[in-house]
Protein backbone atom coordinates (compact mmCIF):
# COMPACT_ATOMS: atom_id res chain seq x y z
CA UNK A 1 0.00 0.00 0.00
CA UNK A 2 2.95 2.50 0.82
CA UNK A 3 4.64 1.50 -2.50
CA UNK A 4 1.13 2.41 -3.93
CA UNK A 5 1.21 5.83 -2.42
CA UNK A 6 4.42 6.50 -2.95
CA UNK A 7 4.40 5.95 -6.58
CA UNK A 8 0.97 8.08 -7.03
CA UNK A 9 2.85 10.74 -4.94
CA UNK A 10 5.86 10.19 -7.10
CA UNK A 11 3.40 10.84 -9.98
CA UNK A 12 1.74 13.31 -9.23
CA UNK A 13 4.84 15.84 -8.09
CA UNK A 14 6.05 14.96 -11.63
CA UNK A 15 2.79 16.17 -13.50
CA UNK A 16 2.86 19.71 -11.14
CA UNK A 17 6.61 19.81 -12.51
CA UNK A 18 5.87 19.16 -15.99
CA UNK A 19 2.78 21.70 -15.80
CA UNK A 20 5.26 24.31 -14.78
CA UNK A 21 8.03 23.67 -17.48
CA UNK A 22 5.36 23.60 -19.97
CA UNK A 23 3.77 27.16 -18.32
CA UNK A 24 7.33 28.77 -18.38
CA UNK A 25 8.00 27.49 -22.08
CA UNK A 26 4.76 28.38 -23.52
CA UNK A 27 5.38 31.77 -21.92
CA UNK A 28 8.99 32.43 -22.85
CA UNK A 29 7.90 31.49 -26.32
CA UNK A 30 4.96 33.24 -26.60
CA UNK A 31 6.95 36.36 -25.42
CA UNK A 32 9.81 35.65 -27.56
CA UNK A 33 7.51 35.25 -30.82
CA UNK A 34 5.36 38.64 -29.73
CA UNK A 35 8.59 40.35 -29.08
CA UNK A 36 10.26 39.35 -32.04
CA UNK A 37 11.16 42.32 -34.60
CA UNK A 38 12.96 41.87 -38.40
CA UNK A 39 16.02 41.62 -39.07
CA UNK A 40 16.53 45.32 -40.12
CA UNK A 41 15.44 46.10 -36.62
CA UNK A 42 18.05 48.91 -35.04
CA UNK A 43 20.22 46.61 -32.43
CA UNK A 44 20.47 47.07 -28.57
CA UNK A 45 21.68 45.86 -25.98
CA UNK A 46 20.42 42.56 -24.49
CA UNK A 47 17.08 42.26 -23.25
CA UNK A 48 15.82 39.47 -20.65
CA UNK A 49 12.35 37.42 -21.33
CA UNK A 50 9.14 39.28 -20.03
CA UNK A 51 11.12 42.55 -19.06
CA UNK A 52 13.38 43.64 -21.75
CA UNK A 53 15.57 46.25 -20.13
CA UNK A 54 13.26 47.72 -17.63
CA UNK A 55 16.01 46.81 -14.74
CA UNK A 56 19.03 47.74 -16.98
CA UNK A 57 18.61 51.59 -17.15
CA UNK A 58 19.47 54.06 -14.03
CA UNK A 59 16.86 56.34 -13.74
CA UNK A 60 18.66 58.69 -11.49
CA UNK A 61 21.05 59.55 -14.77
CA UNK A 62 18.12 58.16 -17.97
CA UNK A 63 19.90 60.83 -20.85
CA UNK A 64 23.17 59.96 -19.41
CA UNK A 65 22.99 55.99 -19.45
CA UNK A 66 21.47 56.59 -23.28
CA UNK A 67 24.61 58.64 -24.75
CA UNK A 68 26.50 56.08 -23.76
CA UNK A 69 24.42 52.79 -25.38
CA UNK A 70 24.56 55.30 -28.36
CA UNK A 71 28.43 54.93 -27.92
CA UNK A 72 28.43 50.84 -28.27
CA UNK A 73 25.20 50.53 -30.17
CA UNK A 74 25.05 53.62 -32.89
CA UNK A 75 23.04 56.51 -33.20
CA UNK A 76 19.72 54.47 -33.74
CA UNK A 77 19.00 51.48 -31.01
CA UNK A 78 16.74 49.98 -29.26
CA UNK A 79 15.61 49.06 -25.66
CA UNK A 80 12.98 46.86 -24.71
CA UNK A 81 10.80 47.88 -21.66
CA UNK A 82 8.52 45.17 -20.66
CA UNK A 83 6.66 44.73 -23.42
CA UNK A 84 7.54 47.76 -25.28
CA UNK A 85 9.78 48.72 -27.94
CA UNK A 86 11.77 51.94 -28.48
CA UNK A 87 13.65 53.08 -30.62
CA UNK A 88 16.39 55.96 -29.10
CA UNK A 89 17.35 58.75 -31.65
CA UNK A 90 20.71 60.05 -30.75
CA UNK A 91 22.70 62.76 -32.82
CA UNK A 92 21.94 66.07 -34.70
CA UNK A 93 21.36 64.16 -38.24
CA UNK A 94 19.33 61.56 -36.62
CA UNK A 95 17.13 63.86 -34.84
CA UNK A 96 16.74 65.99 -38.10
CA UNK A 97 15.73 63.38 -40.21
CA UNK A 98 12.93 61.81 -37.57
CA UNK A 99 11.50 64.39 -36.32
CA UNK A 100 11.91 66.50 -39.44
CA UNK A 101 12.32 65.35 -42.70
CA UNK A 102 10.03 62.51 -41.55
CA UNK A 103 8.14 64.44 -38.98
CA UNK A 104 4.81 63.66 -40.28
CA UNK A 105 5.66 59.75 -39.11
CA UNK A 106 6.37 60.33 -35.82
CA UNK A 107 3.32 63.36 -35.39
CA UNK A 108 1.86 61.04 -32.79
CA UNK A 109 1.99 60.24 -29.01
CA UNK A 110 2.36 56.50 -27.39
CA UNK A 111 -0.32 55.46 -25.92
CA UNK A 112 1.11 55.61 -22.46
CA UNK A 113 -1.09 53.47 -19.76
CA UNK A 114 -0.29 56.18 -17.59
CA UNK A 115 -0.97 59.42 -19.18
CA UNK A 116 -3.80 57.70 -20.59
CA UNK A 117 -5.20 57.30 -16.92
CA UNK A 118 -4.60 59.92 -15.95
CA UNK A 119 -5.99 62.18 -19.68
CA UNK A 120 -7.44 59.96 -21.39
CA UNK A 121 -5.43 61.16 -24.17
CA UNK A 122 -6.86 64.41 -24.24
CA UNK A 123 -5.07 67.48 -24.09
CA UNK A 124 -2.38 69.13 -26.22
CA UNK A 125 0.86 67.49 -25.11
CA UNK A 126 0.62 63.63 -25.12
CA UNK A 127 -3.10 63.37 -27.44
CA UNK A 128 -2.36 62.57 -30.85
CA UNK A 129 -4.10 62.72 -34.64
CA UNK A 130 -7.19 65.18 -35.38
CA UNK A 131 -7.38 65.73 -31.40
CA UNK A 132 -3.82 66.75 -31.27
CA UNK A 133 -3.88 68.76 -34.17
CA UNK A 134 -7.46 70.69 -33.34
CA UNK A 135 -5.95 71.32 -30.08
CA UNK A 136 -2.63 72.51 -31.03
CA UNK A 137 -4.44 74.73 -33.74
CA UNK A 138 -6.65 76.44 -31.08
CA UNK A 139 -4.14 77.17 -28.03
CA UNK A 140 -1.75 78.68 -30.86
CA UNK A 141 -4.24 81.41 -32.08
CA UNK A 142 -5.92 81.83 -29.26
CA UNK A 143 -2.45 82.65 -27.26
CA UNK A 144 -1.25 84.81 -29.91
CA UNK A 145 -4.64 86.55 -29.86
CA UNK A 146 -4.26 87.62 -26.50
CA UNK A 147 -0.04 88.51 -27.03
CA UNK A 148 1.66 84.61 -26.76
CA UNK A 149 5.50 85.38 -28.25
CA UNK A 150 4.26 89.45 -28.76
CA UNK A 151 5.65 92.62 -27.34
CA UNK A 152 1.95 93.21 -26.38
CA UNK A 153 2.78 90.26 -23.47
CA UNK A 154 6.04 92.06 -22.55
CA UNK A 155 4.47 94.37 -19.77
CA UNK A 156 3.27 91.61 -18.01
CA UNK A 157 6.25 89.67 -18.08
CA UNK A 158 7.94 93.00 -16.54
CA UNK A 159 5.47 93.37 -13.92
CA UNK A 160 5.45 90.09 -12.84
CA UNK A 161 9.33 90.70 -12.38
CA UNK A 162 8.89 93.81 -10.62
CA UNK A 163 6.40 91.52 -7.90
CA UNK A 164 9.40 88.71 -7.72
CA UNK A 165 12.36 91.30 -6.98
CA UNK A 166 10.27 93.03 -4.06
CA UNK A 167 10.64 89.50 -2.51
CA UNK A 168 14.13 89.05 -3.22
CA UNK A 169 14.59 92.44 -2.22
CA UNK A 170 12.99 91.84 1.37
CA UNK A 171 15.61 89.20 2.17
CA UNK A 172 18.29 91.83 2.15
CA UNK A 173 20.77 90.04 0.68
CA UNK A 174 20.42 87.05 3.08
CA UNK A 175 20.21 83.72 1.76
CA UNK A 176 16.76 82.49 0.64
CA UNK A 177 15.45 79.25 -1.44
CA UNK A 178 14.52 81.08 -4.32
CA UNK A 179 12.99 77.91 -5.66
CA UNK A 180 8.95 78.33 -5.22
CA UNK A 181 9.42 82.08 -5.80
CA UNK A 182 10.65 81.28 -9.21
CA UNK A 183 7.84 79.12 -9.65
CA UNK A 184 5.03 81.67 -9.14
CA UNK A 185 6.80 84.07 -11.29
CA UNK A 186 6.99 81.72 -14.50
CA UNK A 187 3.53 80.26 -13.54
CA UNK A 188 1.79 83.58 -13.05
CA UNK A 189 2.26 84.40 -17.21
CA UNK A 190 0.67 81.33 -17.87
CA UNK A 191 -2.38 82.13 -15.29
CA UNK A 192 -2.70 85.48 -17.20
CA UNK A 193 -3.20 83.80 -20.44
CA UNK A 194 -5.14 80.88 -19.12
CA UNK A 195 -7.66 82.41 -16.36
CA UNK A 196 -6.94 85.89 -17.15
CA UNK A 197 -5.39 86.63 -13.66
CA UNK A 198 -2.29 86.01 -11.63
CA UNK A 199 -1.94 85.16 -8.15
CA UNK A 200 -0.98 86.66 -4.80
CA UNK A 201 2.58 84.57 -4.22
CA UNK A 202 0.91 83.66 -0.05
CA UNK A 203 -2.13 81.78 -2.22
CA UNK A 204 -2.34 78.61 -0.29
CA UNK A 205 -4.01 77.20 -3.74
CA UNK A 206 -1.07 78.42 -6.07
CA UNK A 207 1.43 77.42 -3.54
CA UNK A 208 -0.03 73.73 -3.50
CA UNK A 209 -0.25 73.71 -7.22
CA UNK A 210 3.57 74.49 -7.92
CA UNK A 211 4.53 71.54 -5.23
CA UNK A 212 2.74 69.27 -6.81
CA UNK A 213 4.35 69.92 -10.36
CA UNK A 214 7.20 69.57 -8.92
CA UNK A 215 6.60 66.45 -7.19
CA UNK A 216 4.35 64.94 -10.41
CA UNK A 217 7.15 65.36 -12.91
CA UNK A 218 9.66 63.71 -11.17
CA UNK A 219 7.59 60.43 -10.29
CA UNK A 220 6.28 60.61 -14.13
CA UNK A 221 10.54 60.35 -15.23
CA UNK A 222 11.34 57.81 -12.57
CA UNK A 223 11.33 53.97 -12.63
CA UNK A 224 7.61 53.65 -11.31
CA UNK A 225 6.04 54.97 -14.22
CA UNK A 226 8.48 53.31 -16.46
CA UNK A 227 7.24 49.90 -14.16
CA UNK A 228 3.32 51.42 -14.52
CA UNK A 229 3.49 51.70 -18.22
CA UNK A 230 5.46 48.09 -18.81
CA UNK A 231 3.11 46.28 -16.57
CA UNK A 232 -0.20 48.52 -16.20
CA UNK A 233 -2.55 45.63 -15.12
CA UNK A 234 -0.91 44.78 -11.94
CA UNK A 235 0.42 48.23 -11.44
CA UNK A 236 -3.04 49.96 -11.31
CA UNK A 237 -3.64 48.45 -8.03
CA UNK A 238 -0.80 47.93 -6.67
CA UNK A 239 0.75 51.16 -4.04
CA UNK A 240 3.65 52.91 -4.77
CA UNK A 241 4.99 56.85 -5.98
CA UNK A 242 3.07 56.00 -9.27
CA UNK A 243 -0.46 56.20 -7.24
CA UNK A 244 0.83 59.44 -6.06
CA UNK A 245 1.06 61.22 -9.26
CA UNK A 246 -2.17 60.37 -10.29
CA UNK A 247 -3.93 61.77 -7.27
CA UNK A 248 -1.63 64.71 -8.24
CA UNK A 249 -2.76 65.51 -11.59
CA UNK A 250 -6.41 64.87 -10.24
CA UNK A 251 -6.10 67.27 -7.70
CA UNK A 252 -4.74 69.86 -10.42
CA UNK A 253 -7.23 68.94 -12.54
CA UNK A 254 -10.07 69.88 -10.06
CA UNK A 255 -7.99 73.30 -9.12
CA UNK A 256 -8.69 73.84 -12.81
CA UNK A 257 -12.66 72.66 -12.86
CA UNK A 258 -13.13 75.20 -10.17
CA UNK A 259 -11.14 78.37 -12.42
CA UNK A 260 -14.11 76.66 -15.25
CA UNK A 261 -16.46 76.78 -13.04
CA UNK A 262 -15.94 80.41 -12.48
CA UNK A 263 -15.33 81.60 -15.73
CA UNK A 264 -18.81 79.83 -16.82
CA UNK A 265 -20.70 81.97 -14.12
CA UNK A 266 -19.96 85.32 -15.77
CA UNK A 267 -18.08 84.73 -19.08
CA UNK A 268 -19.55 86.96 -22.23
CA UNK A 269 -18.69 85.01 -25.74
CA UNK A 270 -18.59 88.68 -27.38
CA UNK A 271 -15.62 90.02 -25.36
CA UNK A 272 -13.60 86.79 -24.29
CA UNK A 273 -11.10 87.73 -21.73
CA UNK A 274 -8.72 84.55 -21.28
CA UNK A 275 -7.93 81.18 -23.41
CA UNK A 276 -10.96 79.84 -20.93
CA UNK A 277 -13.44 81.64 -22.29
CA UNK A 278 -11.89 81.60 -25.92
CA UNK A 279 -12.40 77.39 -25.51
CA UNK A 280 -15.88 78.11 -23.88
CA UNK A 281 -16.89 79.84 -26.81
CA UNK A 282 -15.42 77.25 -29.33
CA UNK A 283 -17.32 74.66 -27.85
CA UNK A 284 -20.56 76.50 -28.38
CA UNK A 285 -19.79 77.18 -32.36
CA UNK A 286 -18.37 73.18 -32.68
CA UNK A 287 -21.33 71.78 -30.96
CA UNK A 288 -22.96 69.42 -33.12
CA UNK A 289 -20.13 68.78 -35.51
CA UNK A 290 -18.98 65.24 -36.02
CA UNK A 291 -15.26 65.68 -36.15
CA UNK A 292 -15.04 68.51 -33.23
CA UNK A 293 -12.92 67.68 -30.30
CA UNK A 294 -14.00 70.46 -28.01
CA UNK A 295 -15.68 69.74 -25.02
CA UNK A 296 -15.08 70.74 -21.11
CA UNK A 297 -12.77 67.64 -20.29
CA UNK A 298 -10.61 68.39 -23.38
CA UNK A 299 -10.39 71.85 -21.38
CA UNK A 300 -9.67 70.97 -18.29
CA UNK A 301 -6.62 68.55 -20.28
CA UNK A 302 -5.36 71.31 -22.09
CA UNK A 303 -5.28 73.84 -19.53
CA UNK A 304 -3.16 71.51 -17.62
CA UNK A 305 -0.80 71.15 -20.44
CA UNK A 306 -0.32 74.61 -20.66
CA UNK A 307 0.20 75.12 -17.27
CA UNK A 308 2.73 72.95 -17.24
CA UNK A 309 4.33 73.15 -20.06
CA UNK A 310 4.70 77.16 -19.26
CA UNK A 311 6.02 77.24 -16.09
CA UNK A 312 8.06 74.27 -15.21
CA UNK A 313 10.50 74.20 -17.92
CA UNK A 314 11.35 78.08 -17.49
CA UNK A 315 11.69 78.18 -13.66
CA UNK A 316 13.79 75.53 -13.80
CA UNK A 317 15.68 77.28 -16.59
CA UNK A 318 16.13 80.20 -14.15
CA UNK A 319 16.98 78.03 -11.35
CA UNK A 320 20.19 77.12 -13.13
CA UNK A 321 20.67 80.19 -14.20
CA UNK A 322 21.28 81.90 -10.66
CA UNK A 323 23.64 78.64 -10.07
CA UNK A 324 25.62 79.51 -13.10
CA UNK A 325 25.93 82.50 -12.02
CA UNK A 326 27.09 82.13 -8.81
CA UNK A 327 29.80 79.64 -9.64
CA UNK A 328 31.42 81.64 -12.12
CA UNK A 329 30.89 85.19 -11.16
CA UNK A 330 33.21 86.56 -13.44
CA UNK A 331 30.80 85.62 -16.58
CA UNK A 332 27.69 87.30 -14.53
CA UNK A 333 29.98 90.57 -14.17
CA UNK A 334 30.52 90.57 -17.86
CA UNK A 335 26.92 90.24 -17.98
CA UNK A 336 25.98 93.00 -16.01
CA UNK A 337 28.68 95.52 -17.61
CA UNK A 338 27.14 94.92 -21.03
CA UNK A 339 23.55 95.50 -19.76
CA UNK A 340 24.45 98.43 -17.88
CA UNK A 341 26.62 99.83 -20.74
CA UNK A 342 23.22 99.21 -23.66
CA UNK A 343 20.44 99.77 -21.08
CA UNK A 344 21.73 100.73 -17.74
CA UNK A 345 19.43 101.09 -14.39
CA UNK A 346 16.86 103.63 -15.33
CA UNK A 347 14.74 101.55 -18.01
CA UNK A 348 13.35 97.60 -17.63
CA UNK A 349 14.76 95.78 -20.47
CA UNK A 350 12.65 95.13 -23.78
CA UNK A 351 13.24 92.28 -26.49
CA UNK A 352 14.31 94.53 -28.81
CA UNK A 353 17.15 95.04 -26.46
CA UNK A 354 18.59 91.53 -27.15
CA UNK A 355 20.48 92.42 -30.63
CA UNK A 356 22.43 94.81 -28.32
CA UNK A 357 23.29 92.15 -25.85
CA UNK A 358 25.17 89.22 -27.79
CA UNK A 359 27.25 87.97 -24.77
CA UNK A 360 24.17 88.02 -22.48
CA UNK A 361 22.21 86.34 -25.04
CA UNK A 362 25.08 84.03 -25.56
CA UNK A 363 25.55 82.98 -21.56
CA UNK A 364 21.69 82.59 -21.36
CA UNK A 365 21.77 80.18 -24.48
CA UNK A 366 24.54 78.37 -22.72
CA UNK A 367 22.87 78.11 -19.61
CA UNK A 368 19.89 76.37 -21.35
CA UNK A 369 22.37 74.19 -23.47
CA UNK A 370 24.12 73.04 -19.88
CA UNK A 371 20.47 73.00 -18.00
CA UNK A 372 19.40 70.36 -20.41
CA UNK A 373 15.88 70.90 -19.09
CA UNK A 374 14.45 68.37 -21.09
CA UNK A 375 17.00 66.12 -21.70
CA UNK A 376 14.85 62.70 -23.82
CA UNK A 377 11.58 65.48 -24.56
CA UNK A 378 8.41 63.90 -24.76
CA UNK A 379 8.22 60.50 -26.38
CA UNK A 380 6.73 60.04 -30.61
CA UNK A 381 5.28 56.84 -31.92
CA UNK A 382 6.06 55.54 -35.18
CA UNK A 383 2.18 55.82 -36.88
CA UNK A 384 3.73 53.97 -39.68
CA UNK A 385 6.67 51.38 -40.90
CA UNK A 386 9.78 53.94 -41.04
CA UNK A 387 13.34 53.78 -42.21
CA UNK A 388 15.27 55.74 -40.01
CA UNK A 389 19.41 55.43 -40.25
CA UNK A 390 19.46 52.71 -42.39
CA UNK A 391 17.38 50.52 -40.11
CA UNK A 392 13.41 49.56 -40.45
CA UNK A 393 11.38 50.28 -37.78
CA UNK A 394 7.49 48.75 -37.62
CA UNK A 395 4.16 51.08 -36.98
CA UNK A 396 3.37 51.70 -33.27
CA UNK A 397 7.19 52.12 -31.60
CA UNK A 398 8.03 54.27 -29.64
CA UNK A 399 10.53 57.04 -30.29
CA UNK A 400 12.49 58.33 -27.94
CA UNK A 401 14.60 61.47 -29.17
CA UNK A 402 17.57 62.01 -26.87
CA UNK A 403 18.64 65.86 -26.68
CA UNK A 404 20.92 65.45 -24.56
CA UNK A 405 23.07 63.32 -27.52
CA UNK A 406 22.89 66.63 -29.53
CA UNK A 407 23.59 69.08 -26.59
CA UNK A 408 26.56 67.48 -24.97
CA UNK A 409 27.90 66.14 -28.75
CA UNK A 410 31.73 66.95 -28.85
CA UNK A 411 31.62 66.89 -33.01
CA UNK A 412 28.89 70.29 -32.49
CA UNK A 413 30.51 71.62 -29.43
CA UNK A 414 34.12 73.18 -28.69
CA UNK A 415 33.98 71.96 -25.25
CA UNK A 416 31.15 70.41 -24.47
CA UNK A 417 31.08 69.57 -20.71
CA UNK A 418 32.05 73.17 -19.80
CA UNK A 419 29.77 76.22 -19.34
CA UNK A 420 31.40 78.28 -22.31
CA UNK A 421 29.63 80.99 -23.82
CA UNK A 422 31.49 81.40 -27.01
CA UNK A 423 29.96 78.37 -28.19
CA UNK A 424 27.06 80.61 -29.46
CA UNK A 425 29.65 83.55 -30.28
CA UNK A 426 31.63 84.14 -33.47
CA UNK A 427 35.31 85.71 -33.69
CA UNK A 428 33.69 89.35 -33.51
CA UNK A 429 31.64 88.79 -30.39
CA UNK A 430 28.39 88.74 -32.31
CA UNK A 431 25.58 86.44 -31.23
CA UNK A 432 25.38 82.77 -33.41
CA UNK A 433 22.19 80.01 -32.81
CA UNK A 434 23.56 76.94 -33.28
CA UNK A 435 21.78 74.20 -35.52
CA UNK A 436 22.81 71.81 -32.66
CA UNK A 437 21.01 74.31 -30.31
CA UNK A 438 17.59 72.02 -30.07
CA UNK A 439 16.87 72.30 -26.30
CA UNK A 440 13.03 72.61 -27.33
CA UNK A 441 13.14 69.58 -29.80
CA UNK A 442 12.27 69.92 -33.51
CA UNK A 443 9.41 68.97 -35.66
CA UNK A 444 6.00 69.28 -35.94
CA UNK A 445 6.05 68.27 -32.08
CA UNK A 446 8.22 70.98 -31.17
CA UNK A 447 7.39 72.67 -27.62
CA UNK A 448 4.15 74.58 -28.35
CA UNK A 449 5.71 77.76 -25.76
CA UNK A 450 9.01 78.28 -27.37
CA UNK A 451 8.20 81.77 -28.35
CA UNK A 452 6.92 82.72 -24.61
CA UNK A 453 9.56 80.65 -22.73
CA UNK A 454 11.86 82.41 -25.28
CA UNK A 455 10.47 85.87 -24.39
CA UNK A 456 10.26 84.94 -20.63
CA UNK A 457 13.61 84.07 -20.08
CA UNK A 458 15.24 87.10 -22.03
CA UNK A 459 13.27 89.37 -20.08
CA UNK A 460 13.62 87.58 -16.89
CA UNK A 461 17.19 86.96 -17.14
CA UNK A 462 18.27 90.31 -18.10
CA UNK A 463 16.36 91.97 -15.14
CA UNK A 464 17.59 89.62 -13.12
CA UNK A 465 21.17 90.62 -14.13
CA UNK A 466 20.59 94.04 -14.15
CA UNK A 467 18.86 94.28 -10.30
CA UNK A 468 21.04 92.07 -8.86
CA UNK A 469 23.98 89.96 -8.09
CA UNK A 470 23.55 86.68 -7.13
CA UNK A 471 26.18 84.44 -5.04
CA UNK A 472 26.18 81.60 -2.66
CA UNK A 473 25.89 81.27 1.07
CA UNK A 474 29.07 82.08 2.68
CA UNK A 475 31.36 78.61 2.56
CA UNK A 476 29.15 77.17 0.53
CA UNK A 477 30.13 75.55 -3.31
CA UNK A 478 27.56 75.67 -5.85
CA UNK A 479 25.97 71.95 -6.54
CA UNK A 480 25.33 71.36 -10.08
CA UNK A 481 24.05 68.06 -9.40
CA UNK A 482 20.85 67.35 -11.10
CA UNK A 483 17.36 65.28 -10.19
CA UNK A 484 16.00 63.73 -13.41
CA UNK A 485 12.86 63.15 -14.06
CA UNK A 486 10.21 64.37 -16.77
CA UNK A 487 12.75 67.61 -16.66
CA UNK A 488 16.09 68.02 -15.49
CA UNK A 489 16.32 70.09 -12.19
CA UNK A 490 19.11 70.94 -9.36
CA UNK A 491 19.34 68.42 -7.29
CA UNK A 492 18.53 70.43 -3.88
CA UNK A 493 16.19 73.10 -3.36
CA UNK A 494 19.51 75.34 -2.92
CA UNK A 495 19.69 78.89 -0.96
CA UNK A 496 21.26 81.82 -2.73
CA UNK A 497 22.07 85.74 -1.83
CA UNK A 498 20.27 88.09 -4.18
CA UNK A 499 22.51 91.46 -3.37
CA UNK A 500 20.39 94.47 -5.11
CA UNK A 501 23.13 96.34 -6.87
Amino acid sequence: MDSILSAVGSYVTWDVKGLLIFVVVFILTADYVKNRQPASFPPGPRAFPIVGNLFSVDYKRTHEYMTQLAGEYGNVYSLRMGQTWMVVLNGLEILKEGLVNQGEGLADRPDSPLQMDVGHGLGVITSSGNLWKQQRRFALSTLKYFGFGKKSLEPIILDEFTHCANVFNDYKGKPFKPHLILNYVVSNIICSLVFGHRFEYGNEKFLQLMKWFDQGLEIEGSFWAQLYNSFPIPMRYLPGPHQTVKQIWKDTMEFIGEELKEHKQNWDASDPRDYIDCYLKEIEMTKGQADSTFDEENLVMCVLDLFVAGSETTSTTLRWAFLYMAKYPEIQEQVQAEIDREIGQSRQPSMEDRANLPFTDAVLHEIQRMGNIAPISLPHVTNRDMKLGGYTIPKGVTIIPNLTSVLFDKDEWETPFTFNPKHFLNKEGKFVKKAAFIPFSAGKRVCLGENLARMELFLFYTSFMQHFNFSMPAGVKPDMDYRFGITLAPAHQYEICATPR
